[in-house]
């Protein structure tokens, strides 16, 4: 098994597809790292020698992934939040940031459904 940034990369799939198990690197950044480390993006993870592993780890810290990524997304949330702009005051709301409705959908932003009051029905 190969390990890059702590992560253990999963053998049974090809290198393109198994470097997107790090945070912060998509497809075509994976693909973009095995050209540059001069990998063969078809060879599965498994197959790979350590030579071919070392030089797609120094390929990867070139890169920002993983823990640096997730916490400059954090202090950038963090950042909108304290200035009290748009998108900060979203995300205290826990509310969608990005303009999507949310009257019919945002059921992933918002949650389950929340009891507003005990209403009784009208009486006859």
């Amino acid at each position: 098994m190969a390990r890059i940034k702590n992560i253990e990369l999963p053998g049974e799939k090809h290198t393109v597809i198994g470097l997107t198990a790090i945070y912060g690197i998509g497809r075509n950044l994976a693909k973009t790292i095995c050209d540059d480390a001069k990998v063969d993006s078809t060879k599965k993870i498994k197959d790979l020698t350590e030579d071919e592993i070392a030089k797609l780890r120094k390929e990867v810290d070139k890169y920002v992934v993983e823990g640096d990524l997730r916490r400059d997304v954090q202090l950038s949330i963090k950042n909108k939040m304290e200035i009290n702009c748009y998108q900060g005051v979203r995300h205290k709301k826990g509310l969608p940031v990005r303009g999507q409705r949310t009257n019919r959908n945002a059921k992933t932003r918002k949650g389950k459904g929340k009891v507003v009051a005990n209403k009784k029905k009208a009486g006859k």
